[in-house]
């Protein structure tokens, strides 16, 4: 049976862009004639094959025999990976330093120690101004090495010179890595829990937090120093449901990039991140105008070709970019309109799978959802709450498993599914307990739910008020207005109560937005 399964050096292969690919067969052809090359052919096979089967590209290839084929690949994504570095070389910075760190290597080990000193000392000047303060403490370390070994007499106190170098160097270091490793787990512990949901919760964030948080005067931070600590905060600010500082915190990560257009366009990636916080800070708050201000300025950066340079921007910002064209809709009650960008967006993500991470999928899922849930098409609802619901990996954004499950339940509830909901019910109830998750929001819609078989008719609008204002009151309670954040429940009880579709009422706040 032919081999169907995906394939690294097919999938290196198939991602190349034309300039690339082209480049690729000028840097192998650059020491003569490659006609008889054996990777060269293979790589011409899998080019013009669509998909990975081993056996129709060994049969393509003939000088290639089955036991040189693992090798032969190998050998082939080297020379890949080579010729995109050095054709990459002059868009990435961090390559440049460690070509340049590798040609003093080679001068060192010629004897050359003076050429190598000037190479090492135009290195550590860009890799300051760069901001690459690791790499340029490892050229001081080399630097180090060679005044140690040889008396070069290259300028007086030189060992005073670079040691309080890599001193301050380190310092730096140090200080960036406290930081960035703060920011990182305050993300992990967002993605594994979402929204802080008991006061235990709210303290133990705190307290981590202000314990791993460096005493740091702001004003004399590094670029990065300053860009992780702002990370830091608007992690710990979206885990505490402080949107306002969450706000404060992406607007200065933002604006540190825009001060530093080099630093934008050499961290491209960090640039669109500050961008995709701010929206969503901007989102939660439901500051409308600013957010599409915003928005507008993320659709200029989408085209522009100095930051969206590479697969990878490529992918960041058409994530995070239409989660927040589907956010505006939903600000403005739009949805109809926002279940048009749907088809497009699923394009994309088949386009680029195995690209994006399955959390990003997810809340791609959920965001469809809610979208046909508000224009009360409860069957595709269900069809993407399903996608949820049956993902094998419910410790990955446990927060929107949970909130999946309790829409879901409303759907089915909606789409008069009856002979479905009992069991929905005790699915939820169970899955919701094992996940510790049973906060009063949860507890009140799930017993409203459980005795709707038993309500009459004329009875159900009274029951709907009951709910509302039960609800309406723990969305004023810290501690409970987290299950808000991910299902406008108030909403949607508003619009049985008053007989008029969800999408009217949501436009009715929004008046309020502009």
């Amino acid at each position: 049976m032919a081999n169907h399964k995906s394939d690294p050096l097919f999938n290196l292969i198939k991602s190349l862009t034309q300039t690339e690919k082209r480049h690729f067969r000028l840097f192998v052809n650059r020491s003569g004639n490659t006609e008889d090359v054996k990777f060269i052919k293979l790589f011409d096979a899998m080019e013009s094959s669509k998909s990975y089967d081993d056996k129709k590209i060994l049969n393509k290839v003939i000088s290639i025999k089955k036991a040189q084929f693992s090798n032969q690949k190998a050998h082939l994504y080297k020379q890949i990976l080579s010729s995109l570095r050095h054709y990459h070389i002059g868009q990435n910075v961090d390559i440049q330093l460690r070509e340049n760190m590798d040609h003093a290597k080679v001068l060192y080990n010629k004897g050359f120690y003076q050429q190598a000193l000037k190479m090492l000392g135009k290195t550590k000047t860009l890799a300051k101004e760069t901001k690459h303060f690791t790499i340029a403490l490892e050229v001081m370390e080399f630097e180090k090495l060679i005044e140690s070994e040889y008396i070069t007499r290259s300028i007086e106190n030189r060992a005073e010179q670079l040691t309080n170098e890599v001193n301050l160097t380190t310092s730096k270091i140090v200080s960036t890595h406290q930081l960035s490793n703060l920011s990182l787990n305050l993300y992990s512990l967002f993605l594994k829990n979402g929204y802080a949901r008991t006061e235990d919760a709210f303290e133990d964030v705190r307290i981590y937090f202000e314990s791993n948080l460096p005493k740091v005067d702001l004003d004399e931070l590094s670029f990065y120093e300053k860009l992780y600590y702002h990370q830091a905060h608007v992690w710990f600010n979206k885990i505490i449901q402080n949107f306002p500082n969450a706000y404060k915190h992406a607007k200065a990560w933002v604006e540190l990039f825009k001060a530093d257009e080099l630093m934008a366009q050499k961290q491209p990636v960090l640039f669109i991140k500050g961008y995709r916080n701010l929206l969503a800070a901007l989102f939660q708050l439901q500051y409308y105008s600013q957010f599409c201000l915003v928005l507008a300025e993320v659709e200029a950066l989408s085209k522009n070709e100095l930051i969206v340079k590479d697969l990878n921007s490529e992918i960041l910002i058409f994530k995070f970019l239409y989660i927040s064209k589907i956010n505006k809709h939903f600000m403005e009650g739009q949805f109809e309109k926002g279940t048009d960008l749907i088809p497009e967006i699923l394009e994309k993500l088949k386009r680029y799978e195995g690209k994006i991470d399955p959390e990003r999928v997810l809340m791609f899922y959920y965001k469809f959802a809610s979208l046909y849930f508000g224009n009360d098409n409860y069957r595709k609802a269900i069809f993407y709450l399903n996608q949820i619901v049956y993902f094998k990996d419910v410790k990955l954004r446990e927060d929107i498993h949970c909130f999946a499950r309790i829409l879901n339940l409303i759907a089915h509830f909606e789409d008069g599914q009856d002979f479905q909901l009992e069991y929905q019910i005790k699915s939820t109830f169970q899955f919701i307990g094992k996940m510790n998750e049973q906060q009063a929001v949860q507890k009140e819609i799930i017993q409203f739910l459980r005795k709707t078989g038993k309500i009459r008719p004329d009875e159900l609008k009274g029951e709907f008020v009951k709910l509302y204002d039960s609800l309406l009151m723990l969305n004023d309670d810290l501690y409970e207005r987290r299950p808000f954040l991910y299902l406008d429940i108030l909403s949607y009880l508003k619009s049985r109560i008053d007989n008029t579709p969800v999408q009217e009422v949501v436009r009715d706040k929004f008046k309020t937005l502009k």
